[in-house]
């Protein structure tokens, strides 16, 4: 039978070697036979921690608290109800995180001498002052912790102070010296110089921060670049919650699908068993999108209900979803309908992309203007890739579906640069296909082709099978005896449609109801082979019944 003194001992061993799984089982094992010193029982809480124990780690935490209490022990008492304040908190009960830092803040008074403990109080008050929304009293928090993490040489304290002095210049407007500071923290955490309890909120929240600002770029860089730490630790879980969804839809976005399914489940398991419905939503939701990328409408359609269920809205999934479903005029009150809710900036930013891209199909063209047009204002302020080739490619479509091609494919051929330095196919796959029929339209056959094969590899390659078969089908050239086949009102309608105007402006010009230019419209569409306004429009510049713009 194995001894308590040997299980305590290899336990303590594993743990200097970050063994966290052997760790782990050899302390408790030692505590089972013998209850644990307060340092001992610290060392459990955090391999527990780290193994996503977060259960064993809180008990863990509170039994420490109190060994340290009992021996008068008041400056290792508070540093153990700091880190039971932080569980607290992450959690979202900011109630109990903010009892514990009254205790901690009493008995570092009871010390009556000013420590590192004292740096990490002030970290505790910043983080709840921003998380409140009070970001000015955040960063002046921060700041202080920032002066004791200095003054004690704490690195530990150090990195989680900056990366909160960090995003608060970021929630404040300055953007490139709060980025400078989260890399700053990055930078500790992946040269070894803290200690491995503070890795996973280190992480998960600099990969929040740059998706706040749409800086995926930064935000992959860091994720490779920790995922080669963690490799050495095979059994250390430093991803958890949020910070797993938004590791999936990094994934999404450079198109590892699979890998995103992955990680949007491990999120969704985890989530169920915290009782978190909101954050459970948001997991839900990832699912629910790459569903719909791959054209598997019935579990889309489930996953965005029960996204929904749970408090998250779950557009501007599901009005893409109905708009892929040839239900446009659903999709397009769905999206007008959340961009009346939308505030928040990066929520709009989200949102504007599809509002483009359903307001197009839906011959909206006042629509599709004002959110291409607010998306280029966001893209001048937040100035990131990620916005700059969202709002190009936007504008591009835009153009495009207005009639004006050349215009159209300077902005393409941008965003499709832009798309591919970022390293995102899909999106660059449906950019090269816009940039296929404006080159059709500018009459230049052979590069459209090129676009168009291209086009159709990358999402052959992802598995993308709605717009796999819409390639195949805008790829399609019209015969040149169909234009002979439409009627004189439906060219008409198309001269119109060509021009960019929508279904409401041509009723009226031409005397007719919505209704019957909307059976004009699917007439057409029918006899030269095509499914959409911009296809449309491309077919008439070819055939020469409108001229392009001067």
């Amino acid at each position: 039978m194995i001894s308590e003194a040997g299980a305590l001992e290899r336990g303590r061993g594993s743990y200097a070697r970050q063994e966290w799984e052997a760790a782990f089982g050899d302390l408790s094992l030692a505590d089972r036979t013998s209850p644990l010193p307060a340092e001992d029982l610290v060392r459990l809480a955090t391999a527990a921690q780290l193994l996503g124990r977060d259960a064993e780690g809180i008990e863990a935490g509170l039994r420490a608290h109190q060994e340290f209490s009992r021996l008068g022990n008041s400056v290792g008492a508070a540093r153990c109800a700091f880190w039971l304040s932080l569980s607290a908190l992450f959690k979202g009960d900011r109630s109990q995180s903010a009892g514990w830092t009254a205790r901690a803040r009493r008995q570092l008074e009871e010390a009556g001498q000013e420590c590192v403990e004292c740096g990490f109080l002030e970290f505790s008050d910043g983080l709840r002052a921003f998380f409140e929304g009070n970001v000015p009293l955040a960063r002046e928090r921060f700041a202080a912790a920032i002066a004791l993490g200095t003054r004690f040489r704490d690195a530990d304290l150090l990195t989680l102070s900056r990366l909160g002095e960090g995003r608060a210049q970021i929630r404040l407007g300055l953007t490139a010296p709060g980025v400078a500071l989260m890399d700053e923290a990055m930078a500790s955490i992946t040269s070894g110089e803290v200690s491995p309890a503070i890795i996973g909120v280190t992480y998960c929240s600099v990969i929040d921060a740059c998706h706040e600002i749409f800086d995926l770029r930064r935000a992959q860089e860091w994720t490779t670049a920790l995922s080669h730490w963690c490799a050495r630790q095979p059994d250390m879980m430093p991803y958890r919650g949020e910070c797993l969804v938004r590791r999936a839809e990094l994934m999404q976005f450079h198109g590892a699908w699979l890998e995103s399914v992955t990680e949007a489940e491990k999120a969704r398991a985890w989530f169920e068993r915290a009782s978190a419905p909101r954050s459970l939503g948001n997991a839900l939701y990832q699912l629910a999108e790459i569903h719909r990328l791959r054209g598997e409408v019935a579990a889309a359609e489930g996953l965005y209900r029960k996204a929904s269920q749970a408090g998250r809205d779950p557009q501007p999934g599901l009005a893409l979803l109905r708009l892929q479903q040839g239900q446009t005029e659903v999709a397009r009150t769905a999206i007008l309908r959340a961009m009346e809710e939308a505030r928040a900036p990066r929520i709009r930013t989200l949102m504007l992309p599809a509002a483009v891209e359903i307001a197009i199909a839906a011959g909206d063209g006042a629509m599709a203007r004002a959110a291409s047009e607010e998306l280029a204002r966001i893209a001048a302020t937040l100035d990131t890739p990620f916005v700059r080739a969202a709002s190009a490619h936007a504008n591009g479509a835009r153009l495009l579906s207005e009639g004006h091609a050349a215009a159209a494919l300077s902005e393409l051929r941008a965003a499709s640069a832009l798309w591919r330095d970022l390293e995102a196919p899909c999106d660059d796959a449906r950019a090269r296909l816009l940039i296929g029929l404006a080159c059709r339209a500018l009459g230049d056959a052979d590069s459209a082709r090129l676009e168009f094969e291209a086009a159709a590899r990358i999402f052959d390659q992802l598995g993308a099978v709605p717009d796999r078969a819409r390639v195949t089908e805008l790829a399609r050239e019209p015969r040149a005896r169909d234009a002979g086949r439409l009627t004189g009102r439906e060219v008409e309608v198309l001269e119109l449609v060509a021009t960019g105007v929508t279904n409401r402006s041509i009723a009226k010009q031409l005397g007719l109801s919505e209704k019957t230019v909307a059976r004009h419209l699917s007439n057409i569409f029918t006899k030269i082979g095509i499914s959409s306004r911009a296809a449309a429009t491309a077919w008439a510049f070819k055939r020469g019944l409108v001229r392009p713009p001067a």
